[in-house]
């Protein structure tokens, strides 16, 4: 980003955040919402601008840890609350608005936080990409009255990139992530057993140095999704019966590497094969079905 698109980025983003005064930034520890975070911080100052984490059984133990230090690094009032989305049915179902019943659980834990500390606005990450996918979470913000100054300074990912890099932001280049709930399939209840061993699995394939993969969870067999630069290292004997063993000692009897390597949305192809109706307002095969599941 050349300095003039910075400055008329930032003008922009400043101009949206000011007139506020005090607000909340619902805070994940991705570049979306540090970005919302960090220029709050710097526009309304450190009181007037707090940030705060939802924690709960489907946010992987590691991503809170780096979201605390993250925030931390910039100087972030953080606050981490529980929004017990799991005691919501709607949520465990898993239907394809699981996200709608999350965020909204989450919503209702950020509104009680800022009437109790005197914050009137909520900020989130939400860019002008999102705005094109099917993201029930959407839903959930419009009707908590959640404002997306990204969106409102006409911000894409690749700007909000390009702004959190000239701003020093240490994740400016983070990977997009999901909750470890989008690893169970539509229709298969949310659980904190499904949960952990999704959580398990992954951190231990992270010790075995792979990134950037998911492990999805079917029942009995774990699915491992690898981006396409380190299918070849899974195929090393050796390094293939490690991941095995650790993958088994997460929970799963069967461990299964899948061929075509990590892709966001695999998850929803269930839902274009005899899936119709499982989305509300969404029809099987969709384009907009395919970018729920991360």
């Amino acid at each position: 980003m050349s300095d003039p698109e910075f400055e008329r980025a930032i003008a922009r983003l400043e101009t949206v955040i000011r007139p506020h005064g005090r607000v909340l930034t619902a805070f994940s520890g991705g570049v979306d919402s540090t970005l919302v975070a960090a220029v709050a911080r710097r526009v309304l100052g450190r009181d007037n601008a707090p940030a705060v984490i939802g924690d709960s059984p489907s946010l992987p133990r590691s991503e809170l840890t780096k979201s605390r230090a993250l925030a931390e690094a910039l100087d972030l009032d953080l606050a981490v609350i529980a929004p017990d989305e799991q005691d919501d049915p709607g949520y465990r179902a898993n239907a394809g608005d699981r996200c709608y019943f999350c965020k909204t659980r989450l919503y209702e834990h950020l509104h009680a936080y800022a009437k109790a500390h005197g914050f009137a606005v909520i900020f989130n990450g939400t860019n002008t990409d999102d705005l094109g996918d099917h993201r029930p979470g959407l839903r959930a913000a419009d009707e908590a009255q959640v404002v997306s100054p990204l969106v409102e300074a006409g911000l894409d990912k690749q700007a909000v990139r390009g702004l959190a890099r000239a701003l020093g932001l240490p994740n400016w280049d983070k990977p997009a992530a999901a909750c470890l709930a989008s690893r169970i399939p539509y229709g298969t209840e949310v659980t904190l057993e499904r949960l952990g061993q999704v959580e398990r699995a992954e951190a231990a394939l992270h010790a075995l140095g792979f990134a950037g993969l998911r492990v999805r969870h079917h029942e009995q067999v774990a699915r491992i999704e690898l981006p396409a630069d380190q299918l070849q290292q899974m195929l090393d004997p050796g390094v293939r019966l490690r991941v095995a063993k650790a993958v088994k000692a997460a929970g799963f009897l069967y461990v299964a590497l899948d061929l075509e390597g990590f892709r966001s949305g695999s998850g929803n192809v269930a839902l274009t094969v005899g899936g119709a109706g499982l989305i509300p307002g969404v029809e099987s095969g969709s384009a907009a079905t395919m970018q729920t599941h991360a």
